[in-house]
């Protein structure tokens, strides 16, 4: 499935700077799909004392199979706008990886569900 994940990252000094809206206090965390020019990620983790950026660090490592000190939040540390640096991944796979992230089409718009 293609949803052109080019436009969610930015290579900056060799590395993939990832654009997240999140959402935090979010019961599941989960990514749950895109926000304009960013991956929509939820977390259940409440917005307090950094929980939910440690939240998001960690989710986005699991999902992309990189150690949790690769990724680090780069901006963005007390809005939901942020970005976030994937140190382990190669810039020539990003797509591909943040393709992977994205629920399908149309279990992101609800359909295909009973």
């Amino acid at each position: 499935m293609i949803h052109n994940a080019e436009d969610l990252y930015d290579v900056v000094d060799g590395a993939v700077v990832l654009r997240v809206h999140a959402q935090p206090g979010g019961g599941r965390s989960a990514v749950t799909g895109r926000h304009g020019d960013a991956v929509k990620v939820k977390v259940a983790a409440p917005p307090v004392e950094g929980r939910a950026n440690a939240a998001l660090v960690e989710l986005l490592a699991k999902e992309l199979g990189l150690k949790p000190a690769d990724v680090t939040l780069v901006s963005g540390g007390s809005s939901r706008t942020k970005r976030v640096r994937l140190g382990g991944l190669d810039p020539d796979d990003a797509a591909a990886a943040i393709d992977r992230l994205l629920p399908d089409d149309a279990a992101a718009r609800g359909q295909g569900r009973r």
